[in-house]
């Protein structure tokens, strides 16, 4: 299982770390039409400078889930960036998934679920704080 976890935070973390780069090299493929939703969805983000925020968090949480000591940071910052484009892809594309996004999902649960004891912290939180004892 450890082995596992390894290729498939590599691939995951390289799949973000590439998208990332290619996008300040500009060597990403044309998006969509201009006039088309998507199109419109994304010109939305271009001037603003929001989408260059989004790869730059694409670079470090890829290179941060390739390195197994830091892979719960990692993941911690790509999640709400897999959440996105899985919303955009449902609801402003209308269901334009494809096989990089049945893998970006799957990756995502995969590694959750290997690093789960990372974050249990953050789901068994005592219900009450523990007061604090005098020093005697």
């Amino acid at each position: 299982m450890k082995i596992a976890s390894h290729i498939v935070a590599t691939l995951f973390g390289l799949m973000f770390l590439a998208g990332g780069l290619f996008f300040f090299f500009g060597t990403l493929p044309p998006g969509p039409p201009e006039d088309s939703l998507p199109g419109k969805f994304m010109a939305a983000f271009g001037p603003t400078g929001y989408m260059a925020f989004v790869k730059v968090c694409e670079i470090i949480g890829g290179a941060l889930v390739i390195v197994p000591k830091t892979r719960s940071l990692g993941l911690l910052i790509l999640g709400p960036i897999v959440i996105n484009i899985l919303c955009f892809h449902g609801f402003v594309v209308k269901g334009g998934f494809g096989p990089a996004h049945a893998f970006i999902t799957v990756a995502a649960l995969f590694l959750l679920w290997t690093e789960r004891k990372a974050f249990a912290g953050l789901m068994n939180r005592p219900s009450e704080p523990t007061p604090v004892q005098p020093p005697q």
